[in-house]
């Protein structure tokens, strides 16, 4: 399957929104806390894709209700908090570059759940890529290790969330429509999401008196529509034009972007973190190793 000029475009968009959800995020830290910056996010992600029901609410949810547990809640609600509260702690950088463990974790998931045999160039990408996610944190100038390493631990244990997602689509949603798929899994998860936000946060009080809460609510809202809605369905365009093989080219290139928002951000990024991300990348081009 060749890709065109059409998924050219959507793989550099999905990367560019990707990579940019971290310094969204640290934007919207700027005047919310880490539960409403989350909360949000997913209650704005399903009010966007509310109206989709409407053509997909015909589903068997005996069958799949189960996989679209997980993908709610692993894929999207668990991660979303872990993140932001990772970032108000360490760079938004160093987020996205930790990020892209995510492959590795899914392998080890598929390992222990689907019986995967990985052969000798996995198990050292494994390897690998944990040699680097220790030298990402233990390196990073702008704390000391060990709250480098706390917080971290934070994003590495999204990323094991979303290998678990992966992981439950492969295993009880192959043959259900993707869009579908993920507009049932924030209905599952968005109600809970705002519940929470208006019920059990200050998240009202800080959007009257915060002064940049304007803006901040208007960063987290296009992280909840672009980076959790529209990017899932683009990402679902791309899979079937392009093929998986291409779309997952996505986890080289959005560390990549999270760093170059990080430069311009006057974040602190050392030629060892630099060379930590390469080494976590080749750890996941061995793992998708046939």
């Amino acid at each position: 399957m060749k890709p065109n000029k059409l998924s050219w475009l959507i793989l550099i968009a999905l990367s560019v929104v990707w990579g940019s959800s971290f310094i969204l995020m640290k934007r919207g830290l700027e005047a919310f806390s880490s539960d409403e910056v989350a909360a949000l996010r997913i209650g704005m992600a399903f009010i966007f894709l509310a109206p989709f029901l409407v053509k997909h609410y015909k589903i068997d949810l005996k069958k799949y209700w189960f996989g679209l547990l997980l993908m709610g809640v692993f894929g999207n609600l668990i991660p979303a908090f872990l993140f932001t509260k990772a970032e108000t702690e360490i760079s938004s950088s160093l987020t996205g570059m930790l990020n892209a463990l995510t492959p590795m974790f899914t392998i080890i998931i598929g390992i222990f759940w689907l019986k995967l045999r990985p052969g000798g160039v996995q198990i050292s990408g494994i390897i690998v890529g944990f040699i680097g996610a220790v030298a990402l944190m233990y390196f990073d100038l702008n704390n000391a290790p060990s709250k480098s390493a706390m917080y971290g631990l934070l994003v590495v244990a999204a990323t094991l969330c979303y290998a678990i997602s992966v992981t439950g689509i492969r295993k009880y949603l192959t043959d259900l429509n993707s869009v579908t798929a993920t507009v049932w899994a924030f209905s599952f998860t968005g109600p809970v999401a705002l519940v929470y936000l208006f019920g059990f946060t200050k998240f009202i009080p800080h959007l009257k008196t915060a002064p940049i809460a304007l803006s901040s609510l208007g960063y987290i809202c296009i992280l909840g529509i672009a980076g959790s809605a529209l990017s899932v369905i683009a990402f679902n365009v791309l899979v079937k034009q392009a093929g998986s093989v291409f779309a997952s080219t996505c986890t080289y290139l959005i560390p990549v972007v999270a760093i170059c928002w990080g430069l311009m951000d006057y974040e602190k990024i050392n030629p060892i973190q630099v060379m930590s991300m390469v080494v976590i990348i080749f750890s996941v081009y061995l793992i998708n190793r046939r």
